[in-house]
């Protein structure tokens, strides 16, 4: 929103709530609107605008709702997510959990990779029935899809930094680690997104485009900058091969790398990223450390509980280093 603000659109920004952010600039508007509400949406669009950004579509039927009003709105940009993408057998985010079930992806993956197929079944299928809904009509509403994957900043409501700074917080002063603190999961920080989507605005077209950051840090190196951000050394322990239960197991532990090919937005839109995965922390740190304050996590964050209910099991870490030191 301020991006767009500065650059001289007129900001509307809607949501459930209808509320704003701090850093928001004066002129951005608020609104409240349901999304699942169409006359709502409709009469929000009014006689028409040049741009919806739409960060919360996550169905074909959030697609329709978008291609119903295509005649009163100039362009779109879409977010997706890199939970998509599909290796050549077929595997994908959703079958990680199953018997060889692990995909095993390009490196780097570029938009031209498979996708698993639509429907709405999963987060994922919904999200490329989403897709395919919407280019469908590029002709008509030229959209941008976006496909970050491990979105990162101080207002995320799944913040996976939380996994190092509670830690930090609650004096512990050594961590386990699967896969030797190597995994790779292309962080996507909201500062970079936002500018994919200020420099889409200005070039419309029907477009899949990833949504990542410059260099994706592995887990141990984004524990090693928390932290240097608060000022404290931590004891790394690194497992050869993956978590033993909830021991070592963090929000970025993949076995196989994901990691997303950014040139075609350098390409088509001259995207530079604004800001680096470590330049970032310090903002995110900071709220993070007072959001916690006086408040369990999960009451804090219940986006995050719900996705990763293990993400402290001290007791298990704990017995785990009882074993190790025996």
């Amino acid at each position: 929103m301020e991006a767009l603000a500065r650059d001289g659109w007129e900001v509307t920004a809607a949501s459930r709530g209808g509320g704003r952010a701090e850093n928001w600039p004066g002129e951005v508007r608020a609104r409240r609107l349901d999304r699942e509400d169409d006359a709502a949406l409709g009469a929000l669009i009014g006689d028409g605008c040049d741009l919806v950004v739409d960060m919360v579509a996550y169905e074909a039927r959030h697609a329709e709702q978008l291609t119903g009003l295509a005649d009163r709105i100039g362009s779109a940009v879409v977010v997706s997510t890199a939970s998509v993408y599909a290796d050549g057998k077929g595997r994908g985010f959703d079958t990680m959990g199953e018997p060889d079930g692990l995909p095993q992806y390009p490196v780097p993956i570029a938009e031209d990779q498979a996708t698993v197929p639509p429907g709405d079944a999963t987060y994922s299928t919904r999200k490329v029935a989403l897709e395919r809904e919407l280019l469908s009509v590029g002709d008509r509403l030229p959209t941008t899809v976006l496909r970050p994957a491990a979105i990162h900043g101080p207002y995320s409501p799944l913040p996976r930094e939380l996994y190092f700074v509670k830690r930090i917080l609650d004096g512990r002063r050594r961590r386990v680690l699967a896969f030797r603190g190597e995994s790779l999961f292309h962080t996507s920080a909201a500062r970079n997104i936002a500018e994919l989507i200020r420099l889409a605005a200005t070039r419309p077209g029907s477009r899949v485009l990833n949504a990542c950051d410059p260099q994706p840090p592995t887990v141990k190196e984004i524990g090693a900058a928390v932290d240097a951000v608060m000022g404290v050394e931590t004891e790394t322990v690194l497992l050869n091969g993956p978590a033993q239960a909830s021991v070592g197991s963090s929000p970025w532990s993949v076995e196989l790398p994901v990691v997303c090919d950014m040139s075609a937005a350098e390409r088509e839109l001259g995207y530079r990223p604004v800001v680096s995965y470590q330049d970032s922390l310090p903002e995110t740190v900071d709220r993070l450390t007072r959001r916690l304050s006086g408040q369990d996590w999960r009451e804090a964050f219940p986006t995050l509980a719900r996705a990763y209910p293990d993400l402290f099991d001290y007791a298990a870490e704990d017995a785990w280093f009882a074993v190790r030191s025996a």
